[in-house]
């Protein structure tokens, strides 16, 4: 092993998680800066597409944020499938149905199965006022920083998340090693058919179905002393049994971010 590599790994084994977490959210802004701002609403243009099909789908997107409780909103017009909502109203995460016959998409069956990233503002990052690592609660959630990694080509620190409230999902949290933005976060989880959990031997043909969940986050821009990303990339990917996958993409862009707002408190309840 290198000198560099070997200074490296100590390095690493010095590094603590919460250190991770300072520099992030001092490249928000001041702490100062940051306890200012109580809530957030924000709004912009989204664009909406099946991977590998034909076409996408144009639509607006939006959030507002109170301390910790948040609603996140996709509006698109395009068949029966009109947009997603998450709420969570400081005690209790709810959903509005996604379709015109009042059914759940399968992105919003993941996100109910998985409730905690709503509850505890891991979704949409930074963007909410709730956002998890600036109400990180010690005695509910565990951080493990796993060194550099190397992701889309770049290399980035990277902290697993682990809540006491979640389920058997991987959080994996990546920075810009350089000014600790958030730049990326990635959520996984594998599990068998339910009708192969009750055999006592898998068929052949079964598979292990893995669902994944990515958040990319990127031109961030800074005003009145907080910085926030402008562009943000959510994709889901649901393996399928034949071995192909489903995979959706949302491109949206916040056209407006504006902090202390004064909002109505049936922002936080399901429509």
């Amino acid at each position: 092993m290198s000198f560099a590599a070997l200074l490296y790994s100590a390095h690493a084994a010095d590094t603590k998680p919460e250190d991770i977490v300072a520099k992030h959210l001092d490249s928000i802004g001041t702490a100062e800066t940051r306890a200012a701002v109580t809530s957030r609403a924000l709004q912009g243009r989204l664009h909406f597409k099946i991977v590998d099909a034909v076409g996408e789908v144009v639509g607006t997107w939006g959030g507002v944020s109170d301390h910790r409780k948040s609603r996140f909103v996709m509006r698109f017009g395009g068949g029966d499938w009109r947009g997603e909502q998450f709420i969570f109203d400081g005690e209790k995460v709810s959903f509005a149905s996604a379709t015109a016959n009042h059914q759940y998409s399968d992105f919003a069956k993941f996100v109910s199965a998985n409730s905690f990233i709503v509850k505890e503002g891991l979704l949409g990052g930074e963007l909410s006022t709730a956002w998890a690592l600036q109400n990180l609660d010690p005695s509910r959630v565990r951080l493990q920083y796993l060194g550099l990694k190397k992701i889309d080509g770049h290399e980035l620190q990277a902290i697993e998340y682990s809540s006491k409230g979640g389920t058997d999902l991987s959080v994996r949290l990546y920075f810009d090693p350089e000014t600790y933005r958030h730049v990326k976060t990635v959520y996984s989880v594998v599990v068998m058919p339910e009708s192969s959990r009750h055999a006592v031997t898998t068929s052949v043909g079964q598979r292990e179905i893995r669902y994944t969940l990515e958040e990319r986050f990127s031109d961030f821009q800074t005003t009145n002393g907080i910085t926030l990303p402008r562009h943000y990339d959510l994709q889901y990917t649901e393996d399928l049994q034949s071995g192909g996958a489903h995979e959706y993409d949302w491109d949206m862009t916040a056209d407006t971010i504006t902090d202390n707002v004064s909002l109505d408190p049936k922002n936080f309840q399901t429509k």
